[in-house]
């Protein structure tokens, strides 16, 4: 089997679902999974301390919750699959999934999380590495990797990024853990509808093959995890939003409704008619879109990586934010809808202005593009995309910006597998570059936030002095 220094792969096997009868065969891909087909695979995982069993139960404990599990995925044993006009489909032929058990009993819990930067040896707690979603015609649209750690483990998911966004990842990943410490049921059950702009005609063809990444992988970069309780977020927001418009949209709150106790019986896989009393019930749900990271940590780390970047004055700089679309459009599809369902929301802005005007200005620049970005804008996009359809481009093109991705709303420490919570999460080497960010939930404190934060060596260099930043870190 495959090894490198200090990780050894020592089986491999396909997971196939328990339950293989469907009501559906195809699911063809949609307006915002398309652009996906040139990004890497989704790569998210979770450290635990080790299991009160051996690790041949487990791994059999594991194989059993994934293919339970699969059954109300029947997307992810699936390939995909590209029909005559062009129209890509996911082909839920149950060809299974890859599971994966590695080891690696020379690094120690400590090993991954003392390091101030995220140390290498994390992105070999991953299959799938470099592979393009496109490439799930031919490969596993999931793979699991379990590695033996010399006081833990870590559980591992590679998922294909055309399949699904970060609300599917994390409800695919609550649902393998439910499963795995010994549930009858399943609290969240996807929504398999097409009705996030499903009719579209719009298609990508590839004359070359499969496309590439649209970034430099190889590029040099540090990563580094930055802790926020809930108090320096308090701080923060004080700052930020002392003159801010506390300006509302009704947008639901994903985190209340990622852990709403819909309880739903298991069955044979099939769709089950559940949308509508979901929906019901979220519809009174509703936050303040002031309350979110927009107003404190985001306006405050784009001002200290472009302060770190020692741009030109007159040079713009852009923030992306990627925004979940299912309650922003009319009618809403299901918080649960299986898919992708982002855009990406640009705010740019002088390096003159960013640096020279205050927090709050900041903030209220990125405020207010979230806040805009309701059923007329989203559906804009998807028009002007529909036009000249294209693969989304990940990057910092010209050294000016940062995109930011995941959310501290998402239920990650929610995955307890029958032995506890997760002690930390971390990500694959995917699709990561220069000013990509990702925002986790804390672990300890409800309210606190971690931000996995990947920039240039003297880009991070610069904000690691950067005491506006800094002084909110712990």
């Amino acid at each position: 089997m495959p090894s490198s220094d200090f990780l050894t792969i020592l089986s491999k096997s396909t997971v196939y679902p328990e339950t293989q009868e469907y009501s559906f065969e195809k699911l063809k891909l949609s307006v915002s999974d398309l652009p996906m087909l040139s990004c890497h695979y989704i790569q998210k995982g979770l450290l635990f301390n080790n299991p009160p069993l051996p690790i041949e139960s487990l791994l059999a404990l594991l194989k059993t919750a994934l293919q339970q599990t699969l059954s109300y995925f029947p997307a992810l044993a699936g390939r995909l699959t590209t029909d005559s006009d062009g129209s890509v489909h996911i082909d839920c032929n149950s060809a299974g999934a890859e599971f994966i058990h590695a080891n690696a009993d020379m690094i120690c819990i400590r090993d991954i999380l003392s390091p101030v930067h995220v140390p290498a040896s994390v992105k070999k707690f991953f299959a799938l590495d470099g592979v393009v979603s496109y490439d799930g015609h031919y490969k596993p649209l999931l793979a699991v990797q379990v590695t033996e750690l010399c006081d833990g483990v870590f559980i591992g998911c590679a998922v294909n990024h055309a399949v699904m966004d970060g609300t599917s990842f994390w409800n695919f990943f609550n649902t393998f853990a439910e499963l795995s410490r010994g549930s009858n049921i399943i609290t969240k059950q996807p929504d398999f509808r097409r009705n996030y702009f499903g009719d579209s005609s719009a298609v990508i063809r590839f004359l070359d093959g499969s496309p590439k990444v649209t970034f430099d992988e190889y590029a040099p970069i540090k990563e580094r995890i930055f802790h926020f309780s809930k108090e320096a977020i308090q701080k923060l927001k004080l700052r930020a939003n002392s003159i801010l418009p506390m300006k509302k949209t009704k947008i639901i709150d994903e985190a209340d409704l990622m852990g709403k106790e819909n309880q739903i019986p298991i069955g044979n896989g099939n769709i089950t008619s559940v949308g509508e009393k979901r929906f019901k019930n979220a519809v009174s749900k509703i936050h303040s879109e002031t309350e979110s990271i927009v107003d404190t940590l985001e306006p405050t780390l784009w001002r200290s990586v472009t302060r770190a970047r020692k741009l030109a004055p007159s040079k713009m700089a852009t923030f992306r934010m990627a925004v979940n679309c299912r309650q922003r459009i009319e009618p809403r599809v299901d918080p649960l809808y299986f898919g992708n369902a982002i855009q990406s929301i640009p705010t740019v802005a002088a390096t003159g202005d960013i640096l020279s005007r205050d927090l709050r200005w900041c903030a209220q620049e990125l405020n207010r593009n979230v806040i805009a970005h309701d059923n007329a804008k989203v559906r804009g996009c998807v028009e002007e995309w529909e036009k000249n359809p294209r693969c989304f481009p990940l990057g910092n093109f010209d050294g000016a910006s940062m995109t930011m991705g995941s959310s501290p709303r998402f239920p990650m420490y929610d995955n307890d597998f029958g032995w506890g919570r997760p002690l930390a999460i971390r990500s694959g080497k995917a699709n990561k570059f220069d000013g990509k960010i990702s925002a986790f939930p804390g672990r300890d404190e409800m309210g606190s936030v971690d931000l996995e934060v990947c920039l240039a060596p003297e880009t991070m260099a610069g904000l690691e002095l950067d005491m506006e930043f800094m002084q909110y870190v712990s």
